[in-house]
């Protein structure tokens, strides 16, 4: 029995429809997937790109290997960007360390046994060179401050570490500079911090202090010793030339001596009197007798009175 014409027509239809939608299904699993790999590229080169930011501050320099092999110039402060793979970022701080150095003993060039220790202030120049020609440039500037302040121990007097510091503290600078600055590293100064001598040297050291505090002592009392003859020197070179100098000199001792309330006044000798009683103590006896009979004598009678009583006597 055959089929009906509609019933072939009919298969055919639903066949095409099957393809249709089998078709349809192919192209949106399609685009679904094209879809999805899209989104992992883009996640993917997001996560490249966030991976490879490196933000900069503003006291750090960044130098860049590609690589291995360094860059030239190092990236300055801000956001910068690195090629995925190829690139290695190292930053360096640029600002000024310090450093303090471990105490070191040594002895001085006048044999004494001490022990100094120090700080360094230091920052980095070059950055590049600070990365690529030294490995750790903070224990390398460490070593050489430690040898370089036991070199000035011994090249300095204990009085040049206890009164010349800051001669010392020049020197020691430029000898920690010398291999720094191949480094890349700048010394911006170095600084001697303290200086332990042992007690047997303190104990010196005090009596040392103290006689030369006595001598001084000793000096200036000397010095006002001096100054005060020579000053009672001239005065008395000045009352012998004025005795009335000398004279208002004894009535002011008297005046000083009465305001103390003492009940005895013990007054010298007047030197006038002194010398009077001299000068006439050394006159013979009878001369001062026939002093005094001149003295009770009538006085003489002139020649021309003489002349008059005569003539008187005549008449």
């Amino acid at each position: 029995m055959a089929g009906r014409p509609s019933d072939h027509w009919q298969g055919e239809s639903a066949h095409a429809n099957g393809f249709h939608d089998e078709a349809r299904r192919n192209v949106e699993t399609t685009m679904v997937e094209l879809m999805v790999a899209g989104l992992g590229s883009a996640a993917v080169l997001l996560l490249l790109l966030a991976t490879n930011l490196r933000v900069i501050k503003q006291f750090e320099r960044g130098v860049v290997f590609r690589f291995g092999r360094v860059q030239a110039a190092a990236r300055g402060p801000g956001l910068t960007m690195l090629v995925p793979v190829a690139d290695r970022l190292e930053k360096v701080n640029m600002q000024i360390i310090t450093m303090p150095v471990p105490a070191q003993d040594g002895i001085t060039r006048d044999n004494v046994t001490v022990r100094v220790d120090a700080v360094i202030y230091f920052k980095v120049a070059d950055p590049v060179r600070a990365v690529v020609d030294v490995q750790d440039y903070k224990s390398a500037i460490g070593q050489v401050a430690q040898t370089s302040l036991r070199s000035i121990i011994g090249k300095s007097n204990l009085d040049d570490l206890l009164s010349n510091r800051e001669h010392l503290n020049q020197g020691l600078e430029l000898m920690i500079d010398s291999p720094a600055l191949g480094w890349g590293i700048h010394i911006d100064r170095v600084e001697i911090k303290d200086v332990t001598l042992p007690d047997s040297m303190k104990r010196s050291i005090a009596r040392q202090a103290e006689a030369e505090r006595e001598r001084r002592a000793r000096v200036i009392t000397a010095d006002g010793e001096l100054q005060a003859s020579q000053k009672l020197a001239s005065a008395a070179q000045v009352m012998s030339e004025h005795p009335a100098a000398l004279q208002l000199r004894l009535l002011e001792t008297v005046v000083e001596v009465a305001a103390e309330k003492n009940s005895t006044l013990v007054l010298p000798f007047p030197v006038e009197l002194l010398r009077f009683l001299e000068s006439s103590s050394a006159r013979e006896p009878g001369a001062m007798e026939n002093d005094e009979a001149a003295k009770l004598a009538p006085p003489p009678i002139p020649d021309d009175a003489r002349g008059l009583e005569i003539d008187s006597r005549t008449a």
